[in-house]
């Protein structure tokens, strides 16, 4: 439990499924869960960036969506995969004082994502709060993350010499 001077930082991984134009669904999902878990003294983080310049980026989209209770919302329009949402909370971890991190994603995404937080946040526990069961992923989803288990090291790798950060 956080004390009454801590808060926790809730990370909502964006989603965009290569889309043109708003919010997809799937990430609608994800911010409408984060709302329903977020309390009055969280720092919610909303981490999404545009995959074109004719499009706003995710954390804006995610932002308008947002009806929830919180202390303090933040956009991340920059990262651009998890292993970036991850590096990008740090910031906002040390900055807010957070001792509980709460990542809010799909099902099918939650093992990879809680695997990165752990590595970038070196033994910092991390809860993942799906905001859907694994079992409604369709395989195409599920079949998607495989390859993206590979990469993980290689992100991580870049991510260290990017910020020539020793914690990462």
């Amino acid at each position: 439990m956080t004390t009454a001077s801590s808060a926790r930082l809730v990370v909502v991984l964006g989603y965009s499924g290569r889309r043109d134009r708003g919010l997809h669904p799937i990430c609608a999902g994800r911010v409408a869960h984060a709302a329903s878990v977020a309390q009055p003294n969280d720092v919610v983080l909303l981490s999404g960036w545009a995959r074109t310049a004719r499009v706003r980026p995710e954390a804006e989209l995610m932002a308008e969506a947002w009806t929830g209770a919180c202390r303090e919302l933040v956009l991340d329009p920059d990262a651009r995969h998890t292993v970036g949402n991850a590096v990008n909370a740090l910031d906002d971890l040390v900055r807010t004082g957070s001792d509980i991190v709460v990542i809010v994603t799909s099902g099918w995404h939650a093992p990879r994502a809680r695997a990165i937080f752990a590595l970038v946040f070196r033994g910092m526990g991390a809860r993942v709060a799906s905001s859907s069961p694994v079992e409604d992923a369709d395989l195409r989803r599920l079949a998607g993350e495989a390859p993206r288990w590979a990469l993980v090291p290689f992100q991580v790798l870049a991510a260290r010499r990017r910020r020539n950060v020793d914690q990462l």
